[in-house]
């Protein structure tokens, strides 16, 4: 059915939701009288708003641009580029593997360095992207370079490369505790630096990131690094001071939902069910829940009292939840792992 064909009772819902809409700053002809006229009135706000929708929806497509490439705004933003990854570990692999699985660039175009040998032979082999040891080779003809170095080896990368560096390349830096003022201070006046945070999940295409711009970086790079990010999970963007926030929070918690689950499958086995049982029921239950609160237009306190009956078996489990300080636990977890981010950071 077309944006412009309703059945009858489509219609008849339509129309009166609009006129309760309307009611209070449009004199509505009475349905008792002047019938034409109301129907009339009816069918003119029925097609006010399905054309409204019909902007709205392509509206949201001309802004949206192409989430993880849905869509045909962004599609080719990396098409013609060329991106250099230094360090070629579990998170470089991770981005490897999405941008190229969602045809964002073509593995000729993408060139590695790394210091293990065997993990460049795996990278060359696996995805047919080009490989080198050699940190300036890789960045000299790079139109976008992402640095997926630890944190205590970025100073010496970045001394190294600093020759190689000018305006017309974008700078992604993946290192925790790193800032683009640091970053931008190693290298040329006007080096254009991104920021991003992301998380292990990242590998199976799951990740959670945030990204901070430096202070040369364009709305073009900010696009641009979205684009390489969401080939592996969801983007969110952030002011930078607040980055250390988002490593304790999701740079950190996968960690934390782990030994959840792990709780959760000890407590499976303490009340007899089979290890192997009890694991898959809790991960698949708090991967459930994610879900819900991910696709789902409802707070997680809501969800929660979706589930739990007056005087039944959750909220006798919520309580001994409560009594064992789980939400203030968690709480401290975060903050914890973000004032050590801070202190990572201050002492680079």
């Amino acid at each position: 059915m077309g944006p412009t064909q309703r059945t009858g009772e489509q219609v008849f819902r339509l129309s009166s939701t609009l006129i309760n809409e309307n009611k209070s700053d449009v004199t509505t002809p009475s349905l008792h009288k002047g019938g034409i006229q109301c129907l009339s009135y009816i069918v003119h706000l029925v097609q006010i708003k399905i054309d409204n929708i019909v902007k709205s929806r392509k509206l949201d497509q001309n802004i949206d641009g192409p989430s993880r490439g849905k869509h045909g705004g962004e599609k080719d933003m990396l098409k013609g580029k060329k991106i250099s990854f230094i360090g070629g570990g579990k998170m470089g692999s991770a981005l490897i593997k999405g941008i190229l699985s969602r045809n964002l660039i073509a593995p000729g175009k993408v060139t590695v360095s790394d210091v293990v040998k065997e993990q460049l032979e795996y990278l060359k082999k696996t995805y047919g992207v080009c490989v080198t040891k050699d940190n300036k080779k890789a960045v000299r003809d790079a139109d976008i370079m992402i640095l997926a170095v630890k944190p205590q080896n970025m100073a010496e990368v970045l001394e190294e490369i600093s020759g190689s560096i000018d305006k017309g390349k974008l700078i992604i830096s993946i290192a925790a505790g790193i800032s683009t003022a640091y970053i931008e201070e190693c290298l040329k006046k006007g080096a254009r630096v991104m920021r991003v945070m992301p998380n292990t999940p990242a590998l199976i295409g799951e990740g959670a990131a945030a990204i901070a711009r430096g202070s040369y970086a364009t709305d073009e790079d900010f696009a641009s690094t979205r684009h390489i990010f969401e080939a592996v999970g969801i983007t969110v963007f952030v002011k930078e001071e607040l980055m250390d926030a988002v490593t304790g929070l999701s740079g950190s918690g996968p960690a934390y939902g782990f030994v959840i689950i792990d709780a959760l499958a000890d407590a499976g086995v303490n009340m007899g069910l089979s290890r192997d049982i009890a694991l898959k029921l809790a991960a698949q239950t708090l991967l459930g829940a994610a879900k819900l609160c991910l696709k789902g237009d409802k707070h997680p306190a809501e969800l929660r009292d979706m589930v739990t009956s007056p005087g039944g078996t959750t909220i006798a489990g919520l309580q001994a939840m409560e009594e064992g300080k789980l939400r203030a636990t968690m709480m401290a977890a975060v903050q914890a792992a973000t004032l050590r981010a801070k202190e990572l950071g201050r002492k680079k």
